[in-house]
């Protein structure tokens, strides 16, 4: 037998729905609801349209929500935008070049990336700009410097995690290693990165800025077979982007000193 219809009066009603929402986990519809049933009788919108308003706001937030975690997860030293990239400055920089790469089409068929330039000139904006465009699209993104993480495999490896770390490295969908060619890496240490730069080969993407071109590499990696073997595997089916060698920084920072002799 159907139970008898019975109407709730509003405050019963939205106290109904409050509570539904805290159960169900629905905190955008919770905090949205009285403002939607609000506009909703402005606009008259039916009852679909109320729901689909409803739903629709909860689904957004929960996505930025998401891509909110992922850049946490990737562990990005400081916050930055493909959008806030001053090409202006730096003409080596193709933005054709970089609206492609935001797609996350190499991403997801597992190609490198190669950002070679001297300090200053962009590097590490388009790298950690890249990464956090691929978290937003929904990839696992990692963000490490070249020399730590080789500090801490060497650390895996002292304690018998190797495999566990290497492993740990591989599962993302995006590896960014920053400030590759800063210092000289011992034979055991360039083996190790090899070991996860081979774990990811043709799998997952990896992303590296070296403030050293390839053929100074040597510098960073001293046995001759080993490093054309990394660089190898970096550039293979890869885009390689030369961001030059004037630091906007430093000539940002002479401009400004310039504009005070001035004044």
């Amino acid at each position: 037998m159907t139970p008898p219809h019975h109407t709730l009066t509003e405050p019963a009603s939205d106290a109904a729905i409050d509570t539904a929402c805290r159960v169900l986990r629905l905190p955008t519809m919770r905090a949205q609801f009285a403002d939607t049933v609000s506009r909703a009788e402005r606009e008259h919108l039916s009852y679909r349209g109320f729901l689909a308003e409803l739903l629709m706001a909860e689904c957004e937030d929960r996505d930025r929500r998401r891509s909110e975690r992922r850049i946490r997860a990737a562990g990005f030293p400081r916050q930055k935008w493909l959008s806030d990239f001053d090409y202006s400055v730096n003409a080596n920089v193709n933005p054709a070049v970089i609206n492609h790469l935001a797609t996350c089409e190499w991403i997801r068929k597992g190609e490198p990336l190669c950002l070679i330039g001297d300090s200053g000139t962009g590097k590490s904006h388009l790298l950690i700009g890249l990464g956090t465009a691929a978290a937003m699209a929904g990839h696992r993104v990692r963000y490490v410097l070249a020399a730590k993480l080789v500090n801490e495999l060497v650390e895996a490896a002292d304690d018998k995690q190797l495999t566990k770390t290497i492993a740990r490295y591989g599962r993302v969908d995006l590896l960014c290693i920053d400030e590759l060619g800063y210092l000289e890496l011992d034979r055991r240490g360039a083996e190790m990165l090899f070991q996860v730069l081979t774990e990811r080969e043709e799998k997952n993407s990896v992303a590296i800025a070296s403030n050293e071109s390839f053929g100074g590499w040597t510098r960073t990696f001293t046995d001759p077979r080993l490093c054309a073997t990394i660089v190898d595997r970096l550039t293979f089916n890869g885009a390689i982007i030369e961001t030059g060698t004037e630091s906007f920084r430093l000539a940002h920072t002479k401009a400004q000193q310039q504009l005070k002799v001035a004044q």
